[in-house]
């Protein structure tokens, strides 16, 4: 179970098309890259905090080692 080919894809496209019309596919791919966006965001922002946190801890504990 590879990545998909260009044939699969195609006819993915094909039935996404007959299934919703060709107005409707721009507004959810749209909707798909907003969503995202918003997610790897959200990503960032996690990562973000968790770095924050182990430096604040870092720094915490070379203060009271230093302070001994």
């Amino acid at each position: 179970m590879g990545a998909l080919g260009g044939w699969e894809i195609l006819i993915i496209f094909m039935g996404l098309l007959l299934l919703f019309g060709p107005k409707k596919l721009p507004e959810m791919g749209s909707a798909v890259g907003k969503a995202i966006r918003e997610f790897k965001n959200a990503g960032k922002e996690i990562q973000q905090d968790i770095t924050q946190a182990v430096e604040t801890v870092d720094s915490t504990e070379s203060d009271s080692k230093s302070g001994r």
